[in-house]
Order: C-alpha cells, then sequence, then structure tokens
C-alpha cells in the first residue's frame, strides 16, 4: 500500500501524424482487452435476440384470446426474462474485469473502474451519399468515391481505437468529421435512410436511429470510456503515471458531461442524463483517489502535520465515494447500474474513511507537545481537523494533555476498526468484489494495522472511558475537476472540402433569402448580401452549362463571412481569364440583360433533370484491410 508510515525525519514538511486519418488496432489481437471487447459483442448478439423472443410474446400476450396460447405466451415470457437477467449479468461482469485494464506492474493498490467501449453495426454510406451528391449537388458521386471510402475506413478505424492519445485523437477526429457530414448530407427536414445500431454498454440493448445524433453521441460516449482505460492504465507507482491517471479521469468527467449537456434526448440508457451524472461522480471520485496515492506515494511520514493533511485527503476520498454510492443507489440509475460497482464504491467509502480516523489517531498518539514545538500552530491545524471538538475539549488543552490526546487517538481508532469491518463485510457481499485478489489483500492488511494498533494502547477501562471521535473534516490540496473537450486544438481536414454546394464561379444568384434578385445590378446584389452580416443566407443560383446539358437550379446555405463564398459565385464576370463555360456568355452580360435574354430558362426555379452525363470510370482500390491496422496491435 502507498499509505505506509515512514520514520519521523527532521526535514520539514514539503505520436506520429499521417494528415486526416488515423489507423485503428488489430480487431483479432488475442489482448486481454480485445478478448473482453469481443466477448462484449457476442453478448450483445445474443441480448439483442433475447430482448426481440420477449417483444413477440409480449406482442403475442396482447392480441391472443385463445386462453392455451395466453398461457404459453406467458411461459415464454418468462422464460426469455430469465435468460435475459443472466446474459445482462454476464454483460456486467465483464464491466467489473478490472485486472484487465489494470496497468501490468504488481501493484499493492486498490483497483479503479473503467468503462467498456460501446458496439456498433456496420454502416454503408456509399449508395446514400452518392446519390445525395447527384440530387443535391448536382455533382456525380462517383467522383467522391475516395472521400467515401475514407469516411468508411475512419469510422472502422474509431471501433478498435488504441488506449493512448491517438486512440483519442482518432475518436475526436471522426466526431468532427461527422459535424462536416451532418451539415452537408443530413437536412434536418430529410431522413437519409441510413440506420446506425449502437448497443448499450451497461444493459446490451441495441438502440437504432436514422440520423446522426445517436452517431456523434457514441463517439463522445467512447472518447470518455477510452479516458477511463488510460487512466486506469496508468503507472500508479509513479508520480508521472498518477498525474496521467488524474488528467485522464478528468478528462473523461469532462466528455462525459458535454455529452450529456449537448445530447439531451440520447435514447440509450448508459446515455441518459440521469446516468452519465453518476458516471461523471465515478470519474471525478477515481481522480480524487489518484490524487490521495500521489500524496502518499513517496511514503507517510509519522510527523504531525503531515498526518493531519494525509487525514482529511483520505477524509475527502471517502466523502466523494460515499456520495458517489447515494447517487447510484437513486432510481432510475440503481436498476442498471452494475451492482459491483456501487458495492465497490461502498467499500471504498468506509475504506478511506476508516484512514482518515487511523491516521488522526497516530497523530494524537504519538506526537507530544515537546520544547520547541510550535503549538500555535500545532492549535490551529487540530482545530481546522474537525467541524467542531468532542463535548468539553478544546485543541490547546487537548495537545497539552496527553491522558485526553491518547483518549481521542483511540476513539479515532475504534472507529478506524469499525470502518474496516464495514469495508470488508461489503466487499464480501458481492461475488465479483471477492474474486478481485488485490482488493481484498489491501482491506484485510489496512484492517490488520488499525486493529494492531488499538491493541498496542487498549486498555481495561476503555470502553468506560472513551469519547465518540468526531468526523474529520474533509480537505484537498488538489480539487479535482472536470475538464471539457477541446476540439478546436485538433485540426480536421472536411472529407468533401471539394464539394462546393452547388455554386460556382459563372453562377448567377436568382434569389437572397426569398428576395428576387434577377432584376438586381451587381452593387444592389452586393449591397444585399452584406445587409446580412455574418448569419447564414440562403441563396438560390443557376447555372448555365453546355448544349449537351440542361440547365440545373441548386440552393444551399451559405455564411457571408466565408471567403470562400466569393470565390465561388461570380458576380460579374470580367475581362480576366474565361472557363470554357463562361465564354459561351457575352462580355459585359449584366443581371438585368441576363434577365431578358434568358427569360425562358430562368422562368423555373426547379431543379431540371441532367441529360448526357458520363459516368466517369474512376474507381478506389481498397486496400487490404490487414494493411489499415496498427502494427502495436497491444494497445487494443
Amino acid at each position: 500500500m502507498t499509505d505506509a508510515l515512514l520514520p519521523a525525519t527532521p526535514e520539514p514538511l514539503e505520436k506520429e501524424n499521417d494528415g486526416y486519418f488515423r489507423k485503428g488496432c488489430n480487431p483479432l489481437a488475442q489482448t486481454g482487452r480485445s478478448k473482453l471487447q469481443n466477448q462484449r459483442a457476442a453478448l450483445n448478439q445474443q441480448i439483442l435476440k433475447a430482448v426481440r423472443m420477449r417483444t413477440g410474446a409480449e406482442n403475442l400476450l396482447k392480441v391472443a384470446t385463445n386462453p392455451k396460447v395466453r398461457e404459453q405466451a406467458r411461459l415464454e415470457l418468462s422464460f426469455v426474462n430469465s435468460d435475459l437477467q443472466i446474459l445482462k449479468e454476464e454483460l456486467e461482469g465483464l464491466n467489473i474485469s478490472l485486472g484487465v485494464y489494470q496497468n501490468t506492474e504488481e501493484a499493492f493498490t486498490i483497483p479503479l473502474i473503467p468503462l467498456g467501449l460501446k458496439e456498433t453495426k456496420d454502416v454503408d454510406f456509399s449508395v446514400v451519399l452518392k446519390d445525395f451528391i447527384l440530387e443535391h449537388y448536382s455533382e456525380d458521386g462517383y467522383l467522391y468515391e475516395d472521400e467515401i471510402a475514407d469516411l468508411m475506413d475512419l469510422r472502422q478505424a474509431c471501433r478498435t481505437p488504441s488506449r493512448d492519445e491517438a486512440g483519442v485523437e482518432l475518436l475526436m477526429t471522426y466526431f468532427i468529421q461527422l459535424g462536416f457530414v451532418e451539415s452537408r448530407f443530413f437536412p434536418p427536414t430529410r431522413q437519409m435512410g441510413l440506420l446506425f445500431t449502437w448497443y448499450d454498454s451497461l444493459t446490451g440493448v441495441p438502440v437504432s436511429q436514422q440520423n446522426l445524433l445517436l452517431e456523434k453521441a457514441s463517439v463522445l460516449f467512447n472518447t470518455g470510456a477510452l479516458y477511463t482505460q488510460i487512466g486506469t492504465r496508468c503507472n500508479r507507482q509513479t508520480q508521472a503515471g498518477l498525474e496521467s491517471a488524474i488528467d485522464a479521469f478528468q478528462r473523461a468527467s469532462g466528455v462525459l458531461n458535454y455529452l450529456k449537456e449537448t445530447f439531451t434526448h440520447t435514447p440509450s440508457y448508459d446515455m441518459s442524463p440521469a446516468m452519465l451524472s453518476v458516471l461523471v461522480k465515478m470519474m471525478l471520485a477515481q481522480a480524487q483517489e489518484s490524487v490521495f496515492e500521489k500524496i502518499s506515494l513517496p511514503g507517510i511520514r509519522n510527523e504531525f502535520f503531515m498526518l493531519v493533511k494525509v487525514a482529511q485527503e483520505a477524509a475527502k476520498v471517502g466523502e466523494v465515494y460515499q456520495q458517489l454510492h447515494a447517487a447510484m443507489s437513486q432510481a432510475p440509475v440503481k436498476e442498471n447500474i452494475p451492482y459491483s460497482w456501487a458495492s465497490l464504491a461502498c467499500v471504498k467509502a468506509h475504506h478511506y474513511a476508516a484512514l482518515a480516523h487511523y491516521f488522526t489517531a497516530i497523530l494524537l498518539i504519538d506526537h507530544q507537545v515537546k520544547p520547541g514545538t510550535d503549538v500555535d500552530h500545532q492549535e490551529k491545524c487540530l482545530s481546522q481537523l474537525y467541524d467542531h471538538m468532542p463535548e468539553g475539549l478544546t485543541p490547546l488543552a487537548t495537545l497539552k494533555n496527553g491522558q485526553q490526546r491518547r483518549q481521542l487517538g483511540k476513539s479515532h481508532l475504534r472507529r478506524a476498526v469499525t470502518h474496516h469491518e464495514e469495508s470488508v463485510r461489503e466487499a464480501s457481499l458481492c461475488k465479483k468484489l471477492r474474486s478481485i485478489e488485490v482488493l481484498q489483500k489491501v482491506l484485510s492488511a489496512a484492517q490488520e494495522r488499525s486493529r494492531l494498533t488499538y491493541a498496542q494502547h487498549q486498555e481495561d477501562d476503555d470502553l468506560l472511558n472513551l469519547i465518540d471521535a468526531p468526523d474529520v473534516l474533509a480537505k484537498t490540496e488538489q480539487e479535482v475537476e472536470i475538464i471539457l473537450p477541446q476540439f478546436s486544438k485538433l485540426t480536421v481536414t472536411d472529407f468533401f472540402q471539394k464539394l462546393v454546394a452547388g455554386a460556382r464561379e459563372g453562377d448567377y444568384i436568382v434569389s437572397i433569402q426569398l428576395v428576387d434578385c434577377k432584376w438586381l445590378t451587381v452593387s444592389e446584389v452586393m449591397k444585399l448580401l452584406k445587409s446580412f452580416g455574418e448569419d447564414e443566407i440562403e441563396m438560390k443560383v443557376v447555372s448555365l452549362l453546355d448544349s449537351t446539358s440542361s440547365m440545373h437550379n441548386k440552393c444551399a446555405t451559405y455564411s457571408v463571412g466565408m471567403q470562400k463564398t466569393y470565390s465561388m459565385i461570380c458576380l460579374a464576370i470580367e475581362d480576366g481569364d474565361k472557363t470554357d463555360k463562361t465564354k459561351k456568355i457575352s462580355k459585359k452580360l449584366s443581371f438585368l440583360s441576363w434577365g431578358t435574354k434568358n427569360r425562358q430558362k430562368s422562368a423555373s426555379t426547379l431543379c431540371l433533370p441532367s441529360v448526357g452525363v458520363a459516368r466517369p470510370q474512376i474507381k478506389k482500390k481498397l486496400p487490404s484491410p490487414f494493411s489499415l491496422l496498427n502494427s502495436d496491435s497491444s494497445l487494443y
């Protein structure tokens, strides 16, 4: 354990970037984490089958009128519910497989809880995006086969992210890319026909939606989950490792909190506001626990002021775990939170409360006021150790009276033993926790230490003279906090940036925000554009194509403040270079003259069908799936 006491001393208290794309790990690698994810995926399929059978039995029970059929439906429903409960318990067993996610170094520390990654089904973007590109942007979708394939490759890689910062960047890159895709291909008033399916990480129940909200929310959840796995993988036997763990858990809480605040109506239970609130508390509690371990790692010197500090730090950890356990015990979270998680939170609450009382007892029993002692400083520290002193005692009198100090110290030892006994009892009630050997060893060792210390100072009349020890006031020198995700620091290239929303040089503006512009001059159009400021505006433009093609009318949304808007739209044709398309137009053609000469063509704002468009024979040669895999598959 890192909280072992050291003798008092006279000293005073004191990755490679390949552009926009990252590759996932080998999903076939036989590492502990990959095996767990594979088992999780298999369980998800079994749970899906059981859920469908339960739905069928419930529907049959609703419509059946024959008594025998209804009895058979009830029997089938009972069997399926039992089977489903067993499967969910197996999934809970995977969620509490703490040893797999911990650092490989031998450590005598209590395990931390990571989150498993949500599983998903394959999604084929190609057909839907190609059709939309042709319909909405009037371009051949086959020109964007490479971009669509890159998007699908990126999504596939995100299913097996490496357990490091590169894996987090991979997930964030896809999340930002989804923002680009959503603005280009997913209008709010239309369903695109793509079905995104993700499995609940806690219950295994699948959830499907035809918009990108579920996809984006699930990627964020996996980002937070990956941070938790990074935190538990840190080497907690070094200061640097503990600092990394603190940072990882704070960032995990930030991502999960951002998910809770941004996506408020996610249908998946593991991403409900109530569950996310509990998960945020759990990550912050584990960060606070890592703070205590960082302070204790060099060893706890048996000195008065050091013991005061450590006792309050332990009390702080016990307090946050007590609050976490209370949150886990409330409906509706209680129904689906893994029982082993709630049990571990309760165990840690008692364990760290016991440590707080133990270190308080040591500072009272072992440290007497000697000549040269800074009594005023000790008095101040002791008064700040409690919310209030026991009745009849004052800090200064207690410090100077050896009998009072020993009696109060032994009262703290008795409370420490009580809390230790409760932590061991709670751990023994949970089957999953009983199987975690290192947890049992840590709890037993701490309990035995407090018992031996109490036995050394126990006297026959203690039961008559001991006073009730007050709670140790929780205090920390490093208050953990939520670190929100910083998407702006990540540079992501839009796969479809060359897709120009239908407006190009040589096109003509027909209307701006439903204002007819066909009869306006260039200066009047510019004045109208500037009047909208930085707000997004909707413009309708038309393109004059060659004789082999028909005219297309397009509609898109632009931001006036974007520099590329002006380069895409020809407001006046100058004497400079002309493309083949613009050479067909008179040299000084104004909007007015264009309207009179082409009145027949501009009479309708409907998108006319294109004729004679040849399909380019451009095909992307996809590499072997295994060539995209990270060679360092041990990270997964």
